[in-house]
């Protein structure tokens, strides 16, 4: 057969097949994470169906995803929501990192994968899926509900962490000197402090130069102003999720509003790739020697994000059913731990059993966050309780 013709059939049938997964996944009421990577799985090395001619193809489109996913989380925040939000939760925010990271850690040093691995691991394991957890309020009624404004302020302290381990990371998988580690760390500090004040004080202008009228040229000048920011980030060693996120921040107002409207689509094509090619990348045939791992971190962490959840949000002086919604809303994983692993996939300080881990992982979490969302409420009240209970 033709190999343009070959490559033609088989892309068109992972997009068809990613619509199927995606279908199913509204049916049953759960993220379509899962199901993409389980797609990928079947589709990659030692899967069902190995597909070998759209490399090149998914591997560009799935670096483009992450671009658009951090892209369009930074359209969420405007600069003052940032700060305030992070004023708010940054001891809710210290807590976070020490509880949920340190499940990571522990186990990538008792496997013996070294700093790098327990770095990896310990961002797989910090960071909620910021997505799924929108997601799971929206669909359960609960974005006015009191422990909400909780919820997010932690979701916002995590962005802001990736915004620092992100440069971090990439120049440890580099294996760069301490020198340029600390390097890395006040080029990310200074562009952050940067981009914050320029949005601060001029994000109206950035918004200005990317805006139009006309649907298609505001769609040029958006994306393209994305992935240069991100390919300039990339080649300063920030990260281009990072470049992608700040941009994103720097655009506010009604140009924000319009532009996530216009990008949402083209953001969920690509990232439904992107965690196809993760997918793929990983060998199914390397998972059950890590399941049993991945099952010790899932519940190890899903009792601590929700401690998490609870204590910020006691601290708000929520009530004991407000407290339980907040853990559990926080206990999902999904874009952002597979954006990490994804990163570190290919280098040679990182094994290759760390991506079946962080596969397995989120496969459980993703499917496991929005089950304890939905259900925490009536488990909660079964429970029985010396005084009334404060919603």
């Amino acid at each position: 057969m033709d190999h343009t013709a070959l490559e033609l059939l088989e892309l068109g049938a992972v997009f068809f097949g990613l619509g199927l997964l995606g279908r199913l996944a509204q049916r049953i009421g759960l993220s379509p994470i899962p199901l993409y990577l389980l797609g990928g799985l079947a589709f990659g090395a030692g899967g069902v169906i190995p597909l070998g001619d759209i490399g090149d193809f998914t591997s560009l489109a799935g670096e483009v995803g992450v671009v658009l996913l951090l892209l369009l989380l930074g359209l969420e925040y405007s600069a003052v929501e940032l700060v305030t939000g992070l004023k708010r939760s940054w001891t809710a925010g210290i807590v976070d990192i020490v509880l949920n990271a340190a499940p990571g850690v522990a186990v990538a040093l008792i496997l013996g994968w070294g700093t790098v691995g327990a770095m990896v691991l310990g961002g797989v394991t910090y960071i909620s899926s910021s997505g799924i957890v929108a997601k799971v309020l929206s669909d359960l009624g609960r974005l006015g509900n009191r422990e909400t404004p909780v919820v997010l302020s932690v979701l916002v302290f995590e962005d802001l962490v990736m915004a620092l381990y992100l440069p971090i990371l990439t120049a440890l998988l580099l294996g760069v000197t301490l020198w340029g580690g600390i390097s890395a760390v006040a080029v990310s500090l200074a562009v952050i402090s940067v981009v914050l004040v320029v949005a601060l004080r001029y994000g109206r202008y950035v918004s200005a130069v990317v805006d139009s009228d006309d649907r298609e040229v505001f769609l040029l000048k958006v994306l393209g102003a994305a992935l240069l920011v991100a390919g300039f980030a990339q080649a300063m060693q920030v990260s281009a999720a990072v470049g992608a996120f700040l941009l994103g921040i720097a655009i506010s107002g009604s140009t924000a509003e319009n532009a996530t409207k216009l990008l949402e689509p083209l953001r969920d094509l690509f990232a439904a790739v992107f965690f196809v090619v993760f997918g793929l990348s990983t060998d199914p045939r390397a998972i059950p020697p890590v399941l049993g791992w991945a099952l010790v971190l899932a519940v190890s962490t899903a009792a601590t994000k929700y401690a998490t959840g609870w204590w910020a949000a006691k601290r708000a002086r929520i009530g004991r059913m407000g407290r339980a919604r907040a853990g559990a809303a926080l206990i999902a994983r999904g874009e952002f731990s597979i954006v990490i692993a994804g990163l570190a996939v290919g280098y040679a300080a990182v094994p290759a059993e760390l991506s079946a881990l962080a596969t397995a992982y989120v496969l459980i979490m993703a499917v496991l966050g929005p089950i304890a969302a939905r259900y925490v409420e009536p488990v909660m009240r079964a429970i029985p309780t010396r005084t009334p209970a404060t919603v």
